[in-house]
């Protein structure tokens, strides 16, 4: 039997179609909200589809939050908070806090002799870093390992994860509807008793997650010195992952320090959603995690970006895929014209009849991929328009640039046309519905768009921003937007070895 293909223009119509039942006054009706006395702010969305549920912890700390000197901290929490309490995974916490302190004074002493810039005493610090790692030794015949994690596996949950990125740190999994109460005893407790068990271990880790994911790889070396490259004064200039002296140096007592600063319940947005009612959930919640003590919201950064004037540039030589990228600087996301650039980056980039992909890989063919998108390396922030390339063999990242210069002076001096602006209003409805249609995305976006705005419904505002752009708007934010002093260039060229002499040397 012959399958027939649904054209893509019916398939977005009919999703369109099905969004219009998915609308605000819809979810009005099944979501509750309400601020504890702590200031932890829950959202529950009830949806009975299957006997599960799945939730989305919010803290609004990522690595732009990471203090000076200890880069990578924000990270750090995410690997923490898997490694239980005071009382999971542990087999005598009284012990244990005992050990754990005494790797921290151990710690301690190693760490300022290392540091010195006059007088090392290189005996003395062998001895302190063996007495560091035998009190490590110490510590972990306490550990448990992996036990938070069992007990939620044994319990029927999945997709036990995390996420950090500049602008937050999120905690998700899902669980039977009739496990509820054990997860809210086990998500409170994390938040409430956390442990920095075998933080020296997973900071190892960490280091080499670095060298897997930013020093071994050309990609992430380039987006690691562009980024800091186009950020001289805002902390988006610092890595995610941490730099590498940061790493090495920063302590489990660091650690404790971030959290009791940014993990308190002001800081942070709890959403549930599935098979729950509210009336029944929110005692058990208010139960658990109105036991968390409350503190004023942290401040928010003050250093603001100042206006670049001039083209900056990083060109790595590698031998490695050639790559072209290119960042203008742009409003966060509370600007006027988000979804103008929204609407910019779906012209340019979004599937097969999007311009860049039209020009540097249909019909140019100089380009495997090629795209721009805003969101570099956050968007809580005043933040970067990128564009990308990466050139086919014999073409070169100027090759790119320049086809992309071409596209981007005919988005600043040509109106788009009617049928790419209704294509651009199509996909964002059908964006929309597609992240409606799980728990777990739901509970992420619900809780994100509640940590920004302060209400979920801009999940479904920013769809009646988007179809509220006109072809003006496009052209206003473009010419405003992309122009060479704003601009700052990232290339990967590939590394030839050159060529040898007649006398043999190089």
């Amino acid at each position: 039997m012959k399958v027939r293909k649904i054209p893509c223009i019916l398939v977005l119509f009919i999703l369109c179609t099905l969004a219009a039942t998915q609308d605000v006054a819809s979810f009005e009706k099944r979501i509750t909200v309400k601020k504890l006395a702590n200031g932890l702010t829950v959202i529950i969305l009830e949806r009975p589809e299957a006997p599960v549920f799945s939730f989305y912890t919010h803290v609004d700390a990522g690595s732009a939050q990471d203090p000076l000197g200890e880069t990578g901290l924000a990270h750090m929490m995410e690997h923490m908070a898997f490694k239980g309490t005071d009382k999971i995974g542990t087999r005598n916490y009284a012990a244990e806090k005992v050990a754990l302190e005494k790797v921290e004074k151990a710690y301690t002493a190693y760490n300022a002799e290392r540091h010195k810039r006059v007088g090392m005493d290189e005996p003395k610090l062998k001895n302190l870093e063996k007495a560091w790692q035998d009190a490590i030794q110490q510590a972990q015949q306490y550990v448990i390992p992996n036990q938070f994690g069992e007990i939620i596996e044994k319990n029927g949950g999945e997709g036990l994860n995390a996420f950090t990125d500049d602008d937050e740190t999120g905690y998700h999994y899902s669980m039977p509807a009739n496990r509820f109460e054990l997860w809210a005893y086990l998500e409170s407790e994390r938040f409430l008793h956390p442990v920095m068990r075998e933080f020296y271990k997973e900071r190892n880790v960490v280091i080499e997650e670095r060298r897997m994911r930013v020093d071994s790889n050309p990609l992430g070396r380039l987006l690691e010195q562009f980024t800091s490259e186009a950020f001289a004064a805002h902390p988006y200039h610092r890595p995610t992952v941490g730099w590498i002296s940061d790493l090495n140096s920063f302590s489990a007592t660091d650690a404790e320090d971030f959290f009791r600063e940014y993990y308190v319940p002001s800081n942070m947005v709890l959403t549930v959603v599935g098979d729950i009612k509210a009336a029944e959930a929110m005692p058990i919640i208010e139960k658990y995690f109105g036991r968390l003590p409350g503190k004023p919201k942290p401040l928010d950064l003050a250093t603001a970006e100042p206006p670049q004037n001039s083209v900056r540039e990083v060109v790595l030589r590698d031998p490695s895929q050639p790559v072209y990228l290119e960042g203008y600087h742009r409003p966060d996301y509370m600007s006027k014209d988000d979804a103008v650039y929204d609407a910019i980056a779906d012209v340019m980039s979004n599937g097969r009849t999007s311009r860049l992909y039209r020009s540097l890989v249909r019909d140019k063919k100089i380009a495997a991929a090629a795209g721009g998108f805003s969101g570099l390396p956050g968007n809580k922030y005043p933040h970067l328009f990128a564009f990308y390339g990466v050139p086919l063999p014999g073409h070169t990242p100027e090759e790119v640039a320049n086809s992309i210069h071409q596209e981007i002076e005919r988005l600043k001096t040509q109106d788009v046309s009617d049928d790419e602006l209704k294509m651009v209003k199509t996909r964002a409805k059908a964006t929309l519905l597609r992240s409606l249609a799980d728990n777990q995305g739901l509970a992420l976006h619900l809780g994100i768009e509640m940590a920004r705005y302060g209400d979920w419904r801009e999940l479904f505002y920013e769809v009646d921003r988007i179809d509220q752009v006109t072809k003006a708007d496009i052209r206003r934010v473009a010419n405003q937007t992309f122009v060479p002093v704003n601009r700052t260039v990232g290339i990967i060229e590939t590394n030839k070895p050159a060529a040898a002499s007649e006398g043999g040397t190089q």
